[in-house]
């Protein structure tokens, strides 16, 4: 597949995406826990944070499922451009405490995963 044969840094596009499914609804709810933020601008602060790849379209499906799982609420406010009213994001009880078990899940995956490519056993 042409996709895989396309490498960023040594790891395949079709598997650094893979990667990012997994961690991406942790590094949203810890953006929205910063602050209030529309779909847009939660998309430039990731790519702030350095995930270029991260677009409103793969976003918004996201924001969508959390909000079901009641991790979110979306409240409207009116843009200060005068356009449309935007849906704001913020975190519920429920997501700041999915949040937390993310941040505990991520360390201890992240530390082992470090063990293993610098080849340093517990």
């Amino acid at each position: 597949m042409l996709q895989d044969s396309i490498r960023e840094g040594g790891i395949s596009i079709s598997n650094y995406s893979q990667m990012l499914k997994g961690i991406m609804e942790g590094c949203i709810l810890a953006v929205i826990e910063e602050g209030e933020v529309y779909g847009y601008e939660l998309s430039l602060r990731l790519q702030q944070y350095g995930f270029p790849e991260v677009s409103e379209g793969s976003i918004y499906p996201l924001l969508l499922r959390l909000q079901k799982e009641n991790l979110i609420r979306g409240t409207m406010h009116k843009s200060p451009s005068g356009g449309p009213p935007r849906k704001y994001y913020h975190l519920t009880e429920a997501g700041t405490a999915q949040l937390m078990h993310f941040r505990q899940q991520w360390t201890e995956l992240s530390s082992a995963v470090n063990r293993v490519i610098h080849g340093k056993r517990k």
